[in-house]
This record gives C-alpha cells, sequence and structure tokens, in this order.
C-alpha cells in the first residue's frame, strides 16, 4: 500500500503496539499529532503532518478514561475534515458505552448519543470488533464494520491448552449461551450454562416493572408458600381478577398485571457436568472480575479441573486484577484492544491475543474498495 493517499493517526502514540503492528503490516508511517491537556484539564489537539485530499485512518485505543479518549477522538475528526482530509475511517477496537443502548428507568441511551456525536463530527466509517450489543450499528449514520475476535481466541485455545478436546465451553449466563455455542461448534466441544440468581443492575434493581408493589408481593408469596391443601379453600380478592364472556358462552379469567407473582430464581447452579473436565468460559467483555469469579468457584465445587476465562475485551477495572488472582481461575485469556501493559505485572494470569491481522486486512480491503466478507467467512452470526 502506497503512502500518497493514506495515512494512520494513533491517538495514545506512536508507541503503542498496536498501531505500530498495523502500521507495520500495512507498511505505511504514523502521522504525527500533538495531543494534551491544560491546566483545567481541557484538551488540545494538533495535526502535524498534511492530510489533504488523503483517506485518513484513525486508530483510538480506549484506557480507563473512556470519556477523556471519547472527546480526543471527537476533536480528531472534526480538525481532519477541517484539514480537507478525503475521508475518515476511524478504528475503536472497543467501543465504550456499547452496552448502554437501552431505555432504562428514565434514563439516557449513551449509545445512541456517542453515534451521533461522532457522524456529526466528521467520521465517515468505523471500524470495531465484538460489540457487546450488534444492535448498536444501527445508530451511526455512516457504514460500521463489527470485526470478529473468535478466529484468535479459538486459534488460542486449541494452540495453548492442553486437551482442550476434553473441555466443556460455559456459558455464565443464559443469555450468552448462543455466543459459547458457536465456540462449541466449531471446537465440537460439550456446553454448560449457569443459571440462577446473579447481581441485577442498578437500573433494574430500582426499575417498578420488575415487580409489583410491596403489598401485593406480600399477598402473593404468602400464597405461594402455603400448600396445595390450603390453596383449595384461599379466596382471592375479586379486584385481582377481569371476569369476561365470549360470544359463545365459554368464561375465561385474566390474572391482572399487578396479582402477578415476583420471579424468584434459584441460587447459581450449572446445567451440564463439568466433573473431571476443563471448563472454558466464554465472554466478550471482563470488567470487574466478581461475577466472573462467583463462577469459577461454582464450577470448582462441581469438580473442574481448571477453569480458563476467554473474552475479547479486558478492561479490569478496579481491583479485577487481585480479585482474579485469588480467584479458582487459572487464565484469563483476552485480546490487545485495550492496552493491558499496567495490568500484566500484578496479575499473571492474564494472556494476550493480537489481534492487529485482522485489523489490517480490514484496512487494506477497505482502501482498496474490496469485499470484507472475507473477513467473516465460517464466523456465525452469534460471534
Amino acid at each position: 500500500m502506497g503512502e500518497s493517499n493514506i495515512i494512520l493517526f494513533s491517538l495514545k502514540g506512536t508507541d503503542l503496539l498496536l498501531a505500530k503492528n498495523i502500521s507495520k503490516r500495512l507498511s505505511i508511517s504514523l502521522g504525527t499529532m500533538e495531543c494534551r491537556l491544560f491546566a483545567n484539564k481541557e484538551t488540545k489537539l494538533t495535526i502535524e503532518t498534511s492530510v489533504r485530499n488523503r483517506d485518513v485512518y484513525v486508530l483510538q485505543v480506549m484506557d480507563n478514561n473512556p470519556n477523556d479518549c471519547i472527546m480526543e477522538l471527537l476533536m480528531m475528526c472534526y480538525a481532519l475534515k477541517t484539514a480537507c482530509c478525503r475521508k475518515v475511517i476511524v478504528m475503536v477496537p472497543y467501543l465504550p458505552y456499547s452496552k448502554q443502548s437501552k431505555m432504562r428507568n428514565r434514563g439516557a441511551i449513551p449509545a445512541k448519543l456517542l453515534a451521533k456525536l461522532l457522524c456529526r463530527a466528521g467520521m465517515d466509517h468505523m471500524l470495531t470488533m465484538d460489540l457487546h450489543s450488534k444492535e448498536v450499528q444501527g445508530f451511526y449514520d455512516c457504514p460500521v464494520d463489527n470485526l470478529r475476535a473468535s478466529p484468535f481466541l479459538i486459534q488460542y485455545i486449541q494452540e495453548r491448552i492442553p486437551d482442550y478436546f476434553e473441555a466443556v465451553i460455559v456459558a455464565r449466563h443464559p443469555g450468552a449461551a448462543a455466543r459459547a455455542n458457536s465456540f462449541a461448534e466449531r471446537l465440537q466441544l460439550n456446553i454448560a450454562v449457569l443459571h440462577g440468581e446473579q447481581a441485577l443492575e442498578e437500573s433494574d434493581q430500582c426499575d417498578g416493572r420488575n415487580s409489583p408493589p410491596a403489598a401485593r408481593r406480600a399477598r402473593s408469596r404468602a400464597i405461594s408458600e402455603m400448600s396445595d391443601r390450603d390453596c383449595s379453600e384461599i379466596t382471592v380478592p375479586l379486584e385481582l381478577y377481569q371476569r369476561q364472556f365470549s360470544n359463545n358462552g365459554v368464561y375465561s379469567l385474566q390474572y391482572s398485571y399487578l396479582g402477578m407473582p415476583t420471579k424468584v430464581k434459584k441460587p447459581l447452579t450449572i446445567v451440564g457436568d463439568v466433573k473431571g473436565k476443563i471448563a472454558i468460559i466464554v465472554e466478550d467483555i471482563v470488567d470487574d472480575a466478581a461475577v466472573l469469579c462467583d463462577a469459577a468457584k461454582i464450577l470448582k465445587m462441581e469438580g473442574a479441573n481448571k477453569i480458563y476465562v476467554v473474552a475479547t475485551h479486558g478492561l479490569f477495572s478496579g481491583d479485577a486484577p487481585r480479585v482474579l488472582m485469588e480467584s479458582p481461575i487459572d487464565e484469563v485469556i483476552v485480546t490487545n484492544t485495550v492496552p493491558l501493559e499496567n495490568k500484566l505485572p500484578s496479575c499473571p494470569k492474564i494472556r494476550s491475543v493480537d489481534i492487529s491481522p485482522v485489523l489490517s486486512e480490514a484496512v487494506r480491503r477497505i482502501h482498496n474498495g474490496e469485499s470484507m466478507s472475507y473477513l467473516f467467512r465460517n464466523i456465525p452470526l452469534e460471534d
């Protein structure tokens, strides 16, 4: 690829390993720029390389301050458009706020807000990897290529985990079963699913839609705790029901919404057999790691020999490295979509997989106008 009409910028600097690998594979140099903070924490950004009539690729790797990273990216897109570049193609391997894509308890939808801001700032195309909610692509007014890291993770499992053919793919909750099943099919392994009570998000705990009011809830619990013999003698208040007769005289009884019993989940249990086997938990994001450690304890109690965690994005927020070191998890395999240099010394269990080959190939195909479908060959939609 010639450098006459293409240039690559890295907002984290030219020392970023991922940026170096991409520029080396594409045989292009990194553009120079300056991004710093004033004393009052305002961001100043200056582009030092000419971008006139060139396709500009901007790599932004999110760190522990995603809000600052987003502001840098917005300013970069706007500055490039002002400098008369031809196109702005943004590469964000881990897209922040992708988990907040739904309305919850009169809150905002930050995923859509971020999409509108980037498009208005001048972004023409986006490259990202393993969105938490694939529907986020619909928020953008420009093309979004959601690349997959599963081929690299599967290759790591096959090459680095001894006796992987005796392992079991584990979904941490039923909602992750589709992704775990896609891994299990390609590795020809069995699957297990953890099911039961898990920590709810704060927005869900205070949302009145999840349970009836306290008075109705207490009455429903009292009814459910009675034996079958006692239940036959209960007279349920008339206002809880709506009696309707159809045209043919058939009587129907409809239970009102407020009188429905609450959902009571059983303690966290596993559906499947992991005794004497290697358990591989498949995730997309590893954040605070507390729920992963709880799942690992259940797997260890059920007799799993070793426990591995395979994920695309390793955020490891807070004291997650320490929590992982104290857990029964043997290894945590993640990609380098997020910098891990400051996490590896405190947690030797973390292993990193380089995903620069797929990003480099995506850039090459976009620049040459080639089809992107090759990058998704043999990859299920559930990934």
